[in-house]
């Protein structure tokens, strides 16, 4: 595989919880080390293409193609095992342990153990803020210092991708700009993010890619700069639907 290759193809993929269909044959391409957002309204299917892609929710239909290998409905340890790693919405922090603690059970799904402490070593490095509070309750964190332990927690793993859902929710401009920073170093030091984020147009000056989702489809896919520009955006975000570009396929 090289740079230019998509890291994650999704192909026609149909998905949704119960009797009820979310993904309608949602596809698109995601590239290697860069960072994708995905945005839309809201129920356009965000959160269900990445719980589809992780295995925690049934490919009805359709395929998703990591590295040129189908995964479709492989289990959630499996994407772990195949370097993907998911940040769900929310706090997903255990708040009554310390942050060390938080980090050694973030590393239980390493194949080799004795790689762990070093890999936390890492993680104290990069995230200093931790470092300082290793010892101190994950609880007494801010919203936005969990937030980068929960990232943390999952650069253990050394994810060649991350699906990183709104991380942004709850914290404050200055907390936000640091967790996008971290995000962009990420992606500078080769890790393939795919993010939903709420605030479309700061995830979008951050990003290389961009898919939109409306109705569980794709709509648009491109550039971040493109699709940033293009006015059809603003009537999404304003409640219209989107229409076919003209001379669009």
């Amino acid at each position: 595989m090289t740079d230019t290759d998509p890291i994650l193809l999704l192909e026609g993929v149909v998905a949704g919880y119960g009797k009820m269909t979310i993904l309608h044959g949602t596809s698109a391409t995601i590239r290697r080390g860069a960072i994708t957002t995905v945005i839309g309204p809201n129920g356009a299917g965000k959160s269900t293409m990445f719980k589809a892609i992780f295995g925690l929710l049934e490919v009805r239909a359709g395929r998703v193609v990591l590295d040129g290998r189908e995964t479709s409905n492989r289990t959630p340890r499996q994407m772990l095992d195949g370097g993907v790693c998911y940040v769900p919405q929310g706090r997903n922090i255990f708040p009554e342990l310390t942050v060390r603690h938080n980090l050694e059970l973030g590393g239980v799904a390493l194949a080799d153990q004795s790689l762990l402490p070093a890999r936390i070593d890492v993680m104290m490095a990069r995230f200093p803020m931790l470092a300082e509070k290793a010892n101190a309750q994950a609880s007494t964190l801010s919203g936005g210092q969990q937030k980068l332990l929960e990232v943390a927690r999952g650069l253990l793993l050394d994810p060649k991708l991350m699906l990183i859902d709104e991380p942004s929710i709850g914290l404050s401009p200055l907390m936000v700009a640091e967790v996008f920073a971290i995000l962009k170093s990420l992606r500078d030091a080769g890790v393939t993010i795919l993010l939903i984020e709420q605030n479309a147009k700061q995830a979008l000056q951050l990003s290389d890619h961009c898919l939109v989702l409306e109705q569980g489809q794709t709509r648009l896919e491109g550039t971040a700069k493109s699709i940033l520009a293009d006015p059809r955006i603003a009537q999404l975000f304003l409640g219209g639907g989107l229409q076919p570009a003209a001379g669009a396929a």
